[in-house]
């Protein structure tokens, strides 16, 4: 059985087996910042609801400004970009790490962590689907999110045994990721150039309305993200009141589910399609939602927790279904060389709507309770499954988006 493992491994193409290191050493650095960052905010700083809420402009405004940072490094293909973009969030999360902070030097450090994550996302997308196969594309990106999904479980289960029996602090957590996001630049850095060619620097920053139905779900994608990557957290933390570990153990159990789901969710939207697989994550965000914010009125305290925990894990699986916007995008492009630039464009969009939809977020927060947060993610929800039956491809992906097809992983 090893033997057979090992020459299915050696089998592989020297640029997967980089990256698929790469990918699992940014899922794992990724992992440990994501356990800790919001009990880092409220054992340093006590932000209110509204006050977290607000961090997510500085924290989210390199999503909108990763257009632009891209067309200034046009010139440079996928990989190099994907190193600098690394060697970045490095820098950023070791400074966070390393230093006592005031509130606003916090922020800026956090923002050139943001930066640098944010400019890999389309990237990383865009490598790994050019490392895919003809007609295997989600499958492949699925494979990669369960890779990463394997480091989140290696991730959050070392802060679980740090904060419990090694005595951590968040600076030690955030310099250990510093570290490992250094070692994925390296990595991505040793890969050899793209084989696509780049576009002019002007093509970056155009939409084109070939594809605007994936701007637009782009939008409402990250307006549900929002709500859950900021408030979902936060009602744990500060409403439950439970420690690091909580978090910690939750993206363990999240990571774990992955490994099987993601490779499944990936076949799934090969074999019926990024309409289907859209609509159906639009219709179970109505009752995570509603669970979410209001579990706690009808149900005693445990009960409510446990069912919160359950749509905590539920929705990092929907996360997922990114790679059916990222699969739709690859087969409605004309060209090759459109899908850095739309993913990128897509990115900046998301995030110029989910720094809106953060603050108004906190705006509900305050004023009317944590539930009615949720309740407006029901509203966006509703919206995404109306679009999401818009969506139409055409029958086979278009020649010349992938390399050679690559040996796969099974």
């Amino acid at each position: 059985m090893l033997k057979s493992l090992r020459a299915r491994i050696t089998g592989l193409p020297r640029e997967l087996i980089i990256f698929i290191i790469a990918s699992f050493a940014v899922g794992m650095a990724g992992s440990l910042v994501d356990s800790v960052f919001n009990n880092y905010l409220d054992a340093d700083f006590a932000l209110s609801g509204f006050q977290r809420s607000f961090l997510e402009l500085p924290r989210e405004l390199p999503g909108f400004l990763v257009l632009f940072a891209a067309a200034l490094l046009w010139f440079l293909d996928s990989r190099r970009l994907g190193t600098i973009s690394l060697v970045m969030t490095a820098i950023g999360i070791f400074l966070v790490g390393a230093f006592e902070h005031s509130y606003l030097s916090m922020i800026l450090c956090v923002f050139v962590f943001s930066m640098g994550l944010h400019l890999f996302m389309p990237v990383a997308t865009t490598i790994g689907m050019e490392l895919a196969a003809e007609g295997r594309t989600a499958q492949r990106l699925g494979q990669f999110n369960a890779i990463r999904n394997l480091a989140v479980i290696v991730g959050s289960g070392l802060v679980y045994m740090g904060f419990k029996f090694l005595h951590f602090s968040f600076s030690t957590t955030f310099i250990i990721a510093a570290v490992i996001y250094g070692t994925g630049a390296l990595l991505v850095g040793l890969m050899k150039p793209s084989t696509v060619v780049n576009v002019h620097r002007r093509e970056f920053v155009k939409l084109r309305k070939e594809y605007s139905l994936f701007y637009a779900l782009s939008v409402l994608s990250g307006a549900r993200k929002q709500i859950f990557m900021t408030f979902a957290p936060w009602v744990i933390v500060t409403i439950y009141n439970k420690p690091t570990q909580t978090i910690a153990t939750l993206v363990l159990i999240g990571g774990v589910l992955g490994i099987l789901f993601q490779p499944l969710l990936g076949r799934l939207i090969d074999k019926v399609g990024e309409r289907v697989v859209l609509m159906s994550e639009a219709v179970l965000l109505v009752p995570v939602c509603l669970a979410y914010g209001f579990s706690g009125s009808v149900f005693s305290e445990n009960t409510a927790f446990f069912i919160t925990c359950v749509c905590y894990l539920i929705d990092q699986m929907l996360m997922s279904v990114g790679m059916a916007r990222s699969t739709y995008m690859k087969k409605i492009a004309m060209q090759s060389a459109d899908i850095q630039p739309a993913l990128s464009a897509a990115l900046s969009i998301d995030h110029f709507f989910s720094i809106g939809v953060a603050l108004i977020g906190g705006v509900i927060w305050n004023k009317l309770g944590f539930q009615y947060v949720f309740l407006f993610g029901v509203f966006i929800a509703i919206i995404n499954f109306f679009t999401a039956m818009r969506v139409r491809v055409p029958k086979k992906e278009m020649p010349g988006n992938a390399l050679p097809a690559p040996v796969e992983l099974k």
